[in-house]
């Protein structure tokens, strides 16, 4: 399996080499040379490891299925998600929906990017070996809340690694906050930005094809690597769990064996939902991938338009890891229903860059809305979510659910699709933005204090408050730094140990 740049479809890499390079080196995304039809059938038998190691396999044709396994038990099983369960389906019903949520939300940071966070450092480090002759990787982070702590957490004092990790300082929410910046680990740094996460992830990808920066690490056996979504060692895992949770429904009965569903993702990079695309382009059978954003609705507009634009308002909400305005992973789904136009893609990936601005061909959104349904809501909409869903299902779900929720509740209100099984991806455990979800239940019973609202939520919901949370109160915070977008580079070398030339 070789895979190509979606800017120049001249670049072709392995497996290893896309993963342990993360971006093409002119700015491109690498992609596979095709999807590999999965038999749902083979599916069935298998535990969440061994669904993970049928999908991998399919892409990762130079790693022996051995080194596959591993990576596999060592990211899902001892003990590292809740019950050893990494993506459970719990089934609501409200309204009559046949809704199911995916909570993806069990892992060591209560994200759902613990579910392929977990995973890269061990794909990435024999990646490494395989390819980069010792070099020590220095991964770059832009965040938005969750990819960072999740990062980190997997990173830490993982060999051959070492991490730099950039989020918006008035971006993320307290909880994610003070999660980034009392990580432990002697591979790890933190930096806040003045500005916001599509600041930092612009920032990042300067860093990452900027020449003299890229020969300063040689000269120190070091290169450049990601662990943003761009990384396709990232984006494969997530396939996994929407072939798990289809698995899951067929062993309940909720779905028989073909049966379409829908699948709602709450997005602002792309990356989750277009890990559903795949899966649907492997055989999952899907009716419609629902795209929920939040007030910053970028999205919404091009997959009902086929306008991207982000010159305009940048909103701060709720539901901060979706508050992105350049949503990276989109380039992928560009170069597919392109039929692999690299020219094309790169084209529009100037554009944006130039005017901020692009727009597909009639073609190119009959495809899009043939495939997608996008809707969005604002801060407003996703309380009254959390509190409706609260009353009627004694359900407590995070701000970024919320939004998915909402906004399937506008796609049956248009389609009057209540028939077709639908999953909703559910990205974080409340408690991580426990401050709007407690005063979208109650509101007399919030504080100003994250913490106190964390017991608060509690002792209102009786939803537990996971580990990792609960152990965040007095502990030390390591990381006060900050600096401008333009500082990026200095903040890498200075990280580093590395005195600027």
């Amino acid at each position: 399996m070789q895979f190509f740049s979606t800017r120049d479809h001249n670049r072709v890499v392995s497996a290893s080499q896309a993963i342990a390079q993360g971006l093409s080196d002119e700015g491109g995304l690498f992609v596979p040379q095709s999807f590999p039809k999965v038999d749902l059938n083979d599916m069935l038998g298998l535990d969440y490891i061994g669904r993970a190691e049928y999908v991998l396999s399919r892409f990762l044709t130079d790693f022996t299925p051995e080194e596959i396994k591993a990576c596999a038990e060592s990211a899902y099983g001892g003990g590292k998600f809740d019950d050893n369960t990494p993506a459970p389906v719990v089934s609501l019903d409200e309204h009559g929906e046949n809704k199911h949520i995916l909570e993806l939300w069990h892992g060591p940071t209560c994200a759902f990017k613990d579910m392929a966070l977990q995973i890269l450092p061990h794909l990435l480090t024999r990646s490494l070996k395989k390819t980069a002759d010792g070099k020590t990787a220095v991964i770059l982070v832009a965040t938005s809340g969750d990819t960072g702590k999740a990062a980190l957490e997997g990173f830490k004092d993982v060999a051959g690694t070492e991490m730099i990790v950039f989020y918006p300082e008035n971006g993320v929410s307290p909880m994610q906050k003070r999660q980034m910046n009392t990580q432990e680990g002697e591979n790890v740094c933190v930096c806040a930005i003045h500005g916001n996460f599509d600041d930092a992830q612009t920032g990042v990808k300067k860093i990452f094809t900027d020449p003299a920066l890229k020969a300063e690490l040689a000269q120190h056996n070091k290169m450049f690597s990601s662990a943003n979504s761009i990384n396709w060692g990232r984006l494969l895992p997530q396939i996994v769990y929407y072939f798990s949770a289809y698995s899951d429904l067929l062993k309940v009965g909720k779905v028989q064996l073909g049966q379409e569903i829908n699948i709602v993702v709450p997005t602002g990079n792309f990356g989750n939902i277009l890990a559903a695309y795949y899966a649907k382009k492997m055989g999952l059978p899907v009716h419609k991938l629902i795209c929920a954003s939040n007030a910053n609705n970028v999205l919404t507009e091009f997959l009902r338009t086929g306008v991207y634009d982000r010159n305009r308002q940048f909103f701060t909400t709720i539901s901060p890891s979706m508050d992105i305005l350049v949503s990276s992973n989109l380039e992928r789904l560009l170069y597919d229903l392109t039929g692999r136009d690299s020219e094309r893609v790169a084209g529009w990936m100037q554009q944006l860059s130039e005017t901020g601005r692009y727009e597909v061909e009639p073609e190119i959104l009959k495809q899009l809305q043939e495939i997608f349904y996008a809707g969005f809501c604002d801060d407003a909409q996703t309380c009254g979510a959390i509190h409706e869903i609260y009353n009627m299902s004694h359900y407590v779900c995070d701000t970024h659910t919320a939004v998915a929720i909402q906004v399937y509740r506008h796609y049956l209100a248009e389609t009057q699709d209540t028939k077709t099984p639908t999953v909703v991806a559910s990205t974080a455990n409340p408690y991580k933005f426990a401050t709007s979800v407690l005063l979208s239940v109650d509101q007399t019973k919030a504080s100003g204090d994250d913490l106190a609202n964390v017991r608060a939520l509690e002792a209102l919901t009786g939803a537990p408050i996971p580990q990792p949370i609960a152990a965040l109160e007095g502990k030390p915070v390591r990381f006060t730094q900050c600096c401008t977008p333009d500082g990026m580079s200095d903040m890498v070398l200075s990280g580093l140990g590395i005195a600027k030339e």
